[in-house]
């Protein structure tokens, strides 16, 4: 069975850096990503979010995807979602309550 990997806000920054081809998805409401989020990140919806959803959005099942949503907890009910839906590179890092980053609005 295909599964996502979880690793830290940290980690998941780190391995960002040395990355060029990923992509970082915010799973938090529409209202939460307005109020600030990860820069570069796309934003879908982890309660509702639908397969056609993530493939309009989300173009290569093989790309990376770092997912990451308030605390956690949803980034990983959205990484299991991205698997079930095909993807095979789905990266967990958690919550932006663990980013000390600058955040864009």
């Amino acid at each position: 069975m295909n599964t996502f990997k979880s690793v830290s806000m940290d980690e998941g920054l780190k391995l960002m850096v040395n990355s060029k081809d990923f992509i970082l998805l915010d799973v938090r409401t529409p209202e939460e990503y307005a109020g600030g989020h990860i820069p570069g990140a796309l934003q879908l919806t982890n309660e509702t979010f639908t397969k056609q959803d993530a493939e309009n959005l989300l173009k290569n099942k093989a790309q990376t995807i770092y997912v990451y949503c308030r605390s956690g907890r949803r980034s990983k009910q959205s990484s299991q979602k991205l698997i079930d839906f095909g993807y095979t590179n789905v990266i967990e890092i958690g919550g932006i309550l663990d980013y000390s980053g600058v955040v864009e609005k």
